[in-house]
């Protein structure tokens, strides 16, 4: 860090301990040049992961997104609202591990998909339905053909 006074390059702690907000540290750093004392502040640097859109356009990422999808795909299911909150945690939780600044929503998309197959079919192919834009009853029906073999196997 550098001397506000003098602009030396060699500082050094002599105090550190959580500011009032505690979301950062206070410093009190000491000048090895000219032995003044100044305090700096250090925090993390947040920036917010952003979502690839198929369009390519960048947004914000919302977990409020996922969480309306998994709702409406759901409705009417024999799905609790403890079990759509856990599937949302779980998708997030595999986002965040990634420790990218930038995430495809066709990623999101998948996991969604894969947690909701486990969780309640019909949701899974209503979600399915509309993140891979059928486009006719014979794309759906296959779909559907693929989760009866598995259940069956």
């Amino acid at each position: 860090m550098k001397c506000p006074f003098c602009g030396a390059d060699d500082t050094r702690v002599i105090d550190s301990r959580p500011a009032d907000d505690n979301t950062s540290i206070r410093r009190r750093r000491q000048c090895d040049v000219c032995q003044k004392r100044f305090t700096t502040y250090e925090k993390v640097e947040e920036i917010p992961l952003m979502v690839i859109k198929k369009d390519l356009q960048r947004q914000p990422y919302e977990r409020k997104k996922i969480a309306e999808g998994v709702v409406r795909s759901c409705h009417k299911r024999q799905v609790t609202a403890d079990e759509m909150e856990a599937l949302v945690d779980k998708v997030e939780a595999d986002i965040f591990a990634k420790e990218k600044k930038e995430i495809a929503s066709s990623y999101i998309g998948e996991l969604v998909m894969n947690e909701l197959k486990n969780l309640d079919a019909v949701a899974y192919v209503r979600f399915a339905s509309i993140y891979r834009q059928f486009k006719d009853v014979d794309t759906f029906m296959e779909e559907i053909k693929k989760i009866i073999d598995k259940q069956q196997d």
